[in-house]
């Protein structure tokens, strides 16, 4: 997906890992619950307020949330074990292409999908690889680096470049640990390889030596994350000076919590963010229909009213509106290519590499 594709018009009971049921909607007589899995939250909330709440309100079926921390392991073990507990999983999309190579995802059918709230067929309103027969987009992200204004002096962060700068900017730094996706990425663009060019880098032996070598100068001073709730709170209680962090979770962090935090947009990794139903799915039919009425125009563009991500129908976009909670108005803070040098996700690169790039991630943080 080109940069230019991904924003024309716009200017995952758990089995293995450390599950959490969260929040269950209301109980609606003996409807069967529909388990959807996620990243728990200030994300896990929006999608409670703008899908989950609306959903059981309308169809009686109530939704049953837990929280994961990425990837596809849990959703194979269920689906080779014949012992499949989730239906829908939130997924990064190089993950849902991975997912779906491997034969772990109820195929959907996207000409059944709702048409936008402008008649548009939902094919066409959707962004470019947005729907496909394996996923359902909700939302746009940007992994980007943010800094605790309060405790950074009077010259401050610009560019990706800073991040890595541990002379100029003393201080530990905030990473994610589980997977190397955007990490490497943000390297490369920090030692002057041109966003255009990162994967064509990449993909090369030198280029994944080079982005392991810059990622070697500031090792020492990193503190790592794994759940998508832990960079803010990092951040907040002074454990880093520079955090690499989830567009969203930030906004919620400053206009919920007060936060004196700063978003350097420069060196930005875009993706999608989908939904998926896993093979074998134990509520088919009620999944499905949540997942169809997730992904419609008004749902999409109420997200973003708890969230600062961008909605993946180009139909909601003119939708959104202000914050839920401040009011504040959302649109300016959404992750667009405007805001700073951006690097979009090749999610076909992840999912034919992810394998080999994990294994020598895995060694590398064990030097």
């Amino acid at each position: 997906m080109s940069r230019s594709l991904l924003y024309a018009g716009l200017s995952a009971a758990a089995i293995l890992g450390a599950m959490t049921i969260v929040i269950e909607t209301a109980k609606a007589d003996d409807k069967k619950p529909v388990t959807v899995v996620s990243w728990g939250g200030a994300y896990t909330k929006s999608q409670v307020e703008a899908y989950h709440k609306p959903f059981t309100a309308e169809t009686g079926i109530p939704i049953t949330s837990a929280d994961y921390n990425g990837g596809i392991a849990e959703v194979k073990a269920q689906v080779e074990s014949g012992n499949v507990v989730w239906d829908i999983v939130d997924m990064e999309v190089g993950d849902a292409l991975r997912a779906c190579d491997e034969g772990l995802l109820e195929p959907l059918d996207p000409s059944s999908f709702p048409a936008g709230a402008d008649g548009t067929p939902a094919t066409e309103d959707f962004y470019p690889d947005a729907l496909t027969d394996c996923w359902a987009t909700s939302i746009i992200f940007s992994t980007v680096f943010a800094y605790d204004d309060s405790k950074i002096g009077p010259d401050k962060p610009t560019t990706i470049g800073d991040f890595f700068d541990l002379q100029k900017f003393p201080g530990k730094r905030g990473l994610r640990k589980q997977n190397p996706k955007a990490t490497l990425e943000m390297a490369l663009l920090a030692d002057g390889v041109a966003p255009e060019d990162i994967y064509a880098v990449l993909a090369t032996p030198e280029g994944l030596d080079r982005a392991f070598a810059k990622l070697d100068t500031i090792k020492s001073s990193v503190v790592w994350w794994e759940a998508g709730s832990q960079p803010v709170q990092l951040l907040a209680d002074g454990e880093v000076a520079m955090m690499v962090v989830y567009n969203g979770r930030l906004f919620d962090a400053v206009t919920a919590e007060k936060k004196p935090f700063k978003i350097v947009w420069d060196g930005q990794v875009s993706e999608y963010d989908t939904y998926v139903m896993v093979k074998g799915a134990p509520n088919k039919d009620a999944a499905m229909e949540f997942l169809k009425f997730a992904t419609a125009t008004k749902q999409l563009a109420a997200q973003a009213s708890w969230i600062a991500y961008a909605p993946a129908r180009k139909s909601s976009l003119p939708m959104v509106g202000k914050n839920a909670a401040n009011g504040e108005d959302m649109l300016p803070n959404l992750p667009t290519p405007d805001k700073g040098r951006m690097i979009t996700v090749d999610p076909r690169f992840w999912a034919d590499h992810q394998d080999e790039i994990n294994q020598r991630w895995a060694a590398w943080l064990a030097q």
